[in-house]
């Protein structure tokens, strides 16, 4: 996997002082698209897990990842991206873990594959759908466009219903 950028901190990218990591790589080709250097899998540098990890591990101030893209659970990234969720939680079990995604999360469930499923499960909050050019909206948080969801993936999951979180 290739990665398109990594902050160290945030405060845009989801609730609290967050890492945000940007894997490479997005089949979905969005018209509008605020991050299409990002669209290219070969974009950017190799992944090095280890390098994040410590940058993570040595920052006090975070309270969560967010991953972002690029497209992070399309089926060139989702292996790589459930392994990395997996050593943050190992370093940091309390982070809270966001993703961006141009899928549904009804389209992910439908794949029914273990390793979409086992992500999700690791998952907190799930930003999903495409971004839609028409439907631009920057009044809203922490989305691009009016159409897609800031879900409570726990809940979503815990309850087999959709559940957006309440900002």
């Amino acid at each position: 996997m290739k990665v398109a950028g990594f902050y160290d901190e945030s405060i845009s990218n989801g609730l609290g002082w967050r890492a945000v990591l940007f894997v490479s790589g997005c089949p979905h080709n969005c018209p509008g698209c605020h991050n299409k250097i990002a669209q290219d899998y070969n974009y950017g540098e190799d992944f090095n897990e280890a390098n994040i990890i410590n940058r993570i591990k040595d920052n006090s101030i975070l309270s969560g990842i967010t991953i972002s893209g690029g497209e992070p659970l399309c089926k060139e990234n989702i292996a790589c991206v459930n392994k990395f969720i997996d050593s943050v939680k190992k370093e940091k079990p309390n982070f809270n873990i966001w993703c961006y995604t141009g899928y549904t999360l009804e389209e992910l469930k439908n794949r029914n594959d273990p390793t979409t499923n086992d992500t999700l499960n690791k998952i907190d909050v799930l930003v999903d759908g495409r971004f839609i050019e028409e439907k631009k909206n920057p009044e809203i948080r922490f989305r691009g466009s009016d159409n897609q969801r800031i879900l409570d993936l726990k809940k979503c999951i815990e309850h087999n219903k959709i559940i957006e979180l309440d900002l």
